[in-house]
């Protein structure tokens, strides 16, 4: 365990290196804080911290920079996040709030995020393994011919052509209406083919096929749809930091465009708490250069799916998480709303 006087020395080195982009060396750190102790000191605290492998030299620089292993424990220690200010929160909810559908939603967040903390944003698609039914509507478009509309509590719209084996009335549709969303709406997906599979038995025998029909739909659409969708932006950004790429900026392009690997790695985070993935600890070797901050965001305090940012491990912590997190909950405020 480090001692709190070396952690100040290493929060100092941090903050320090991410500001300024340069190796921190002994006498800036006395300078530009105020640890209590002398240079000396300080210096015999970097040596230690070199030691453990908090901290490395760069080539021949007189300065120190932080490891992963020096960050990882930074973030471990972190007390709190950057509060988003006032103007900064009114911002999120206005850019947020004019979204028209789910599309905008998701378009909207990831220029937020990429703008807020000027790194590469990701924005998963609310799952529909993880939804609820808000409504499902059936439209005729000739006498055997239907449209089903499946919308979810995120706003999600799903639409199917149903040719039908008959002729389908408008009473029967009505009726077929009204016990379908009497039987799924408000229901999670998982449970609607256990919610339905005796619905045709309440239908008279030359409407059942029809009846069967619908719901084969229904059913089919959910597992169409559990295919994982995404979102990026601010790619761009990655070339600001050219220089914290010790090689190339290609291998964290190429990362990028697989969006399994994206997948994966917002997986990792639990449904509710935050992920901060640093440099070697993501598996794909292409992000070993980078920190992934992420998180899960849903309504009803339940996440429905995870947004994050990718970035240089030189990244303010504290400012990127309290972005992530403030956007996470005003996106699952809108979701709710909507």
């Amino acid at each position: 365990m480090l001692s709190e006087r070396r952690l100040e020395v290493l929060r100092a080195i941090v903050q320090d290196y991410v500001g300024t982009e340069e190796p921190v060396g002994s006498k800036a750190l006395t300078e530009r804080h105020s640890l209590g102790v002398s240079p000396a000191t300080v210096r015999n605290d970097m040596a230690a911290l070199e030691d453990e492998g908090f901290i490395a030299q760069p080539h021949t620089s007189a300065g120190r920079i932080p490891t992963d292993k020096g960050y990882r424990l930074f973030v471990d220690k972190l007390t709190a996040v950057k509060p988003m200010t006032a103007p900064e929160r009114r911002a999120i909810h206005n850019f947020l709030e004019g979204a028209v559908d789910l599309d905008d939603v998701v378009g909207r967040t990831v220029r937020l995020l990429a703008q807020l903390t000027r790194q590469v944003a990701v924005v998963q698609y609310p799952s529909l393994t993880r939804s609820t039914v808000r409504h499902v509507e059936l439209l005729s478009l000739a006498p055997a011919r239907l449209m089903l509309v499946l919308i979810t509590d995120t706003g999600r719209v799903e639409q199917r052509m149903i040719d039908c084996p008959a002729p389908f009335g408008e009473t029967s549709l009505a009726d077929l209406r009204a016990r379908l969303n009497a039987r799924v709406a408000g229901r999670r997906f998982a449970d609607v083919p256990q919610l339905v599979q005796d619905l045709s038995e309440a239908f008279e025998a030359e409407d059942r096929g029809t009846v069967t029909t619908v719901l084969s739909t229904l059913l089919e659409t959910l597992v169409e749809e559990t295919e994982e969708r995404l979102m990026i932006g601010g790619t761009a950004n990655l070339t600001r930091f050219g220089h914290d790429f010790p090689l190339t900026i290609r291998p964290v392009l190429e990362a990028l465009e697989e969006q399994v690997v994206l997948l994966k790695l917002l997986g990792e985070v639990g449904d509710s708490g935050m992920a901060v993935r640093i440099g070697h600890e993501n598996a794909h070797e292409g992000l070993n250069s980078t920190s992934v901050v992420s998180v899960g965001y849903g309504s009803g305090g339940e996440a429905v799916a995870k947004l994050g940012v990718v970035g240089p491990t030189r990244m303010d912590y504290p400012g990127t998480m309290g972005a992530v997190r403030a956007v996470a909950r005003y996106v699952g405020q809108i979701l709710a709303e909507s």
